[in-house]
């Protein structure tokens, strides 16, 4: 029995499924996000920074000092130009982190830096 064919059939589908498949973004850590009352969904964001509740900063699951967060963005906007940014902040991490993190992503050229929440009642 000549099993040639279904060997060919069983390599396209897996091309298949693998052409197919979507991947899913991660910053790298997992973060203990704040609840808001009102958030709006967005699809995605191409370009996540994660910050844990010990003011650690990670873009691209690489952990990396805050001053360095510029030139990561501007480095991962030069791949894709009309990139957005989402900053996943730990609900305990320190309010100066988040706002150097901020500063940083618009002075590397981002027009839409977005604050990841999660919707419930507070």
């Amino acid at each position: 029995m000549n099993v040639t064919p279904m060997l060919d059939v069983v390599f396209i589908m897996l091309i298949f499924f693998i052409v197919t498949a979507s991947f899913v973004k991660e910053a790298g850590i997992q973060i203990d996000r704040p609840v808001a009352a009102k958030s709006i969904p967005k699809p995605r964001g191409n370009i996540l920074i994660a910050i844990s509740q010990t003011g650690e900063v990670w873009v691209q699951k690489r952990r990396i000092e805050p001053d360095q967060v510029r030139s990561n963005v501007e480095r991962l906007l030069s791949e894709t130009p009309e990139a957005s940014v989402v900053i996943q902040a730990d609900r305990r991490s320190k309010n100066g982190v988040f706002v150097k993190v901020f500063d940083q992503a618009k002075q590397a050229g981002v027009k839409e830096v977005a604050i990841s929440a999660l919707e419930g009642n507070l």
